[in-house]
């Protein structure tokens, strides 16, 4: 069965983009941890970050940090932090979170739920910056 994010690649279910290429995706986060939180992912579906082929997860890292100085430039924030947990969804993908401190990364605090507008606000101020 497709994941949810193999869904989203393929259009059956929507996102709210940040940038794509051929095989990458970039996109907020619904549930967030910060405003800002954005997901990156190869289209192929591989579940476990490294079992992708090399050439595909050094072209993720690269894709991942073109999207970062984006978030990095459109929040208010220290840094972007990188987490990669694996476990949520079986699909490869990295997070990028907009931090102040390494607690802005906790991913057992509640998630936001944000209004669609300030979702969409918050994309077109990320994807200006690319």
């Amino acid at each position: 069965m497709a994941s949810i994010f193999t869904k989203i690649v393929q259009g059956e279910i929507p996102c709210y983009k940040i940038a794509e290429t051929e095989d990458y995706l970039a996109f907020l986060d619904v549930f967030p941890l910060v405003e800002g939180h954005t997901l990156v992912i190869p289209k192929k579906e591989v579940d476990y970050l490294y079992d992708l082929e090399d050439e595909l997860l050094a072209g993720l890292m690269v894709f991942s940090k073109k999207v970062a100085k984006a978030v990095d430039a459109a929040t208010d924030c220290k840094r972007v932090g990188v987490a990669v947990v694996g476990l949520e969804v079986p699909h490869a993908h990295v997070h990028l979170i907009p931090i102040h401190s390494v607690a802005d990364m906790d991913f057992s605090k509640p998630k936001l739920e944000l209004a669609k507008e300030r979702i969409v606000e918050i994309a077109d101020a990320i994807k200006s910056k690319l």
